[in-house]
């Protein structure tokens, strides 16, 4: 019985999010302290079976009102059935010939719930990575991530961007341009790889930081819905704070290319102010962000809220960061910047119940 395995891990939006959405730029990263694991087995009917963002049974009506307003009816099941509809489409679409074989899918999640890490898009890149794996498809790796990003788009109706499913995809830190022009004609961005790379950089000289509050929950769709109605409608404020977005992920990129790592931290608060004054950003978590610059250090969203991204040095100014957002309950850790190898590594059928 064939089976194969597949891994995606969390993200972080370092620079330039949320401008991914609207024909930006971005900078972003992939981390392997958390993650998603996906496997196929092949077996007689096609078959998709629950984990734990599926779960049925509650401690309590309260407790179902809440995940249901949170995770919504359908879980993680829904994104195993869209990818797999979109790969079959896009392998029909492109002359790929598949194997006449069926698989039974099954996920595990450790990414923690609705906090801007990108949970949902690494079930479908993981998902995505398996189906190539097990059907033995060469799809071009700057199509994956469309791919991905259609299935949740347009089969599910949920509001996101190209930025989480090329990270996913890619690993590492990768600095990505949207420009309009050349993502509606070829449906991709442009794509560098900033780590590992020619250019020596390597994440961890920074000082990275990622903290999250595992209580702030929120569906991420919801404030993206909102100002992308306004930058549908050209709004002067939301189109010029997205070129500005664009800008500070550019020049993140450039100062990274050329070593001049001390413009990063000036960069990362320009950006989460900048997003202060077009998103409706929850006071609790603004609040994680004033706590980690209360200490020195700099900071902004990893992604729609919940969790943080930043930018702080060793010894007792990291310390003091540690202790400051423990005391608003946030955990906070020195990410692992995933590269290729991380994945190919942490791959293993060990664990998975029987199918």
């Amino acid at each position: 019985m064939d089976v194969v395995t597949s891994r995606s891990f969390a993200r972080a939006g370092f620079l330039g999010n949320p401008s991914d959405g609207y024909y930006g730029k971005t900078v972003s990263f992939a981390f392997t302290d958390f993650w998603v694991d996906l496997r196929l087995v092949e077996s007689g009917r096609l078959r998709f079976l629950p984990g734990e963002v599926d779960d049925a049974s509650f401690a309590s009506p309260e407790q179902l009102v809440h995940d249901l307003r949170l995770y919504g009816y359908y879980g993680g099941i829904r994104m195993l059935k869209a990818v797999a509809k979109r790969f079959f489409e896009y392998c029909t679409e492109h002359g790929i010939e598949l194997p006449r074989r069926n698989f039974s899918a099954e996920y595990k999640i450790n990414i923690p719930r609705l906090v801007g890490l990108s949970g949902s898009s690494a079930i479908c890149s993981a998902m995505l990575k398996a189906l190539m794996k097990f059907y033995e498809a060469t799809i071009p790796i700057e199509d994956t991530p469309t791919i991905c990003l259609e299935a949740e788009r347009d089969e599910l109706g949920i509001a996101c961007g190209l930025q989480d499913r090329v990270i996913q995809m890619y690993n590492g830190m990768v600095f990505m341009d949207f420009e309009r022009e050349l993502v509606e004609s070829t449906g991709h961005g442009r794509y560098e790889r900033l780590y590992p790379a020619e250019c020596g950089f390597d994440p961890a000289t920074i000082g990275l930081f990622v903290a999250y509050d595992p209580n702030r929950a929120e569906e991420s769709g919801k404030a993206h819905k909102k100002v992308k109605k306004l930058f549908e409608q050209n709004n002067g404020d939301v189109i010029s704070a997205m070129s500005e977005f664009a800008d500070i992920a550019q020049r993140g990129r450039d100062a990274i290319v050329a070593g001049d790592y001390g413009k990063l931290p000036e960069l990362v608060n320009a950006n989460f102010d900048l997003r202060d004054k077009i998103f409706n950003v929850a006071e609790e978590n603004r609040r994680m962000v004033m706590t980690a610059r209360s200490v020195g250090a700099a900071a902004k969203f990893a992604g729609s809220g919940g969790a943080i991204v930043g930018i702080c040095e060793e010894g007792e100014r990291f310390a003091a960061l540690e202790k400051a957002l423990a005391e608003i309950g946030c955990r906070t850790l020195r990410p692992k910047v995933a590269v290729e190898a991380d994945e190919t590594a942490a791959l293993t059928a060990t664990g998975w119940r029987s199918s």
